[in-house]
């Protein structure tokens, strides 16, 4: 064959003799490089996931015996009023922490976008709550909610009552929503901001030339091209808020009377407080379904959304 056909591109390019293998073939060094985070992936990802499917399935004593036992996990669990109750605290705290947490990224993206001086530094303190460990930010806020803590001092001030945040059937969820809204703002912040610094300022310009206010700007245009963003935060926000679990562990302990005790503690809580391995991870299955199809459907709304 002519060495025009082979320019051409009939049949493959070789690499020529003596260049080095990873500018010949890029595509070999591209999967060497992607290599260790599939590995890893693998690894810490995909096989506990196949165990955990394959262990709900069975019995695990603590001796180390493993019985198969078909469904018969599955089917304890739908008959069992903890796991009910522990969807139903989920459920409750996702209501409340999702739309507490958007409202809050939402406006200090808005306030971060604004042209005011000094705002790198604002938008390092609003990220410092991400970086900060779950443990000390549980602490602190356990000290916030005390009887005698810094909110009840300032509900005092101002002539209202104070509130048993943490010891209250009904006041536990919300009061966790709070730290949870306020441990993971800076994040959703810095994806929204970036969703809106990529917005072409000359839409901006042109509706400001037609009259329009900055309500109206804010409405017809920051926030429809916004969305890819927004649904982007909201899977991250409902996939935490489905695994919600060390600030529970740190600040209630699935309590009062089991009031905030969600699923992801019912797993951690039947495994390593009764050793009932394989009932928690039936519990887990089941956790990644509903997480699986609430991705799914949300997917699908986005993509619905962008055509």
């Amino acid at each position: 064959m002519s060495a025009q056909t082979a320019k051409a591109g009939t049949i493959p390019e070789r690499g020529r003799p003596g260049r080095p293998w990873w500018r010949s073939n890029a595509a070999l060094a591209g999967y060497v490089f992607i290599l260790p985070y599939v590995l890893f992936f693998l690894v810490f990802r995909i096989v506990p996931t196949l165990m955990g499917t394959a262990l709900s399935l069975a019995e695990y004593r603590i001796n180390g015996d493993v019985e198969f036992i078909g469904l018969d996990n599955f089917a304890r669990l739908f008959q069992d009023p903890l796991f009910w109750n522990s969807l139903k605290v989920t459920a409750y705290y996702t209501v409340i922490a999702i739309p507490l947490s958007l409202v809050v990224s939402l406006a200090m993206a808005t306030l971060c976008d604004r042209t005011l001086r000094g705002m790198s530094v604002y938008r390092a303190v609003f990220f410092l709550p991400v970086v900060t460990s779950t443990v000390m930010s549980g602490i602190i806020w356990v000290w916030i909610f005390k009887n005698d803590g810094p909110l009840n001092w300032l509900f005092g001030l101002v002539g209202l009552p104070t509130v048993n945040w943490l010891q209250s059937e009904t006041m536990v969820i919300p009061a966790l929503a709070v730290v949870s809204a306020w441990k993971g703002f800076g994040y959703n912040m810095l994806i929204l901001l970036a969703g809106m610094l990529a917005i072409p300022r000359e839409y901006y310009e042109a509706a400001h030339v037609d009259g329009a206010k900055w309500r109206h700007r804010y409405r017809h245009i920051t926030l429809p091209l916004l969305k890819p963003a927004l649904f982007f935060v909201l899977i991250l926000e409902i996939i935490g808020s489905f695994q919600v679990f060390d600030t529970i562990y740190v600040m209630t302990g699935g309590g009062p009377v089991r009031a905030s005790y969600s699923l992801t503690y019912m797993i951690y809580d039947q495994g390593f407080g009764y050793f009932d391995f394989g009932y928690a991870s039936a519990a887990g299955v089941v956790l990644l379904v509903l997480t699986l199809i609430t991705s799914l459907v949300q997917r699908r709304l986005m993509n619905k959304g962008q055509s």
